[in-house]
């Protein structure tokens, strides 16, 4: 049974830095996506960034590149989301997710199959 627990979520003022971890346990996921989402009041769940396990590939949303940076640690099945230069507008609950092995997808692009609960950031 793969879970995911995310940490580090706080309160803090606009310009500062904040790191998220999220642990997976249940299985290894050294070769699959993770990613972080977040979803502010009132929106839609958007993705944040995402790590390709196997060769550590990125990717970013628009709104926060050059200031958020995903990161893995395989020998301890976590990802980390490093948030710096935050803005009031990066106010949401963070969530993690993973997505099932690659090969289980054929080549084609992976969909999330496991999430975490949650942790909330709030900028202000």
């Amino acid at each position: 049974h793969v879970q995911l627990v995310e940490s580090g979520g706080a309160s803090l003022q606009a310009g500062g830095s904040l790191r998220l971890s999220c642990e997976v346990s249940g299985r290894s996921v050294n070769d699959n996506c993770l990613g972080w989402f977040r979803q502010a009041p009132g929106r839609e769940r958007e993705a944040v960034a995402t790590i390709y396990t196997g060769d550590d590939i990125t990717d970013y949303a628009d709104s926060v590149k050059g200031r958020f940076t995903i990161s893995q640690d395989g020998f301890k099945n976590t990802v980390y989301l490093e948030m710096d230069s935050l803005l009031p507008e990066d106010t949401a609950i963070y969530y993690c997710a993973a997505s099932r092995p690659l090969w289980m997808y054929g080549g084609k692009e992976p969909e999330f199959a496991y999430w975490g609960q949650g942790t909330q950031v709030t900028v202000s």
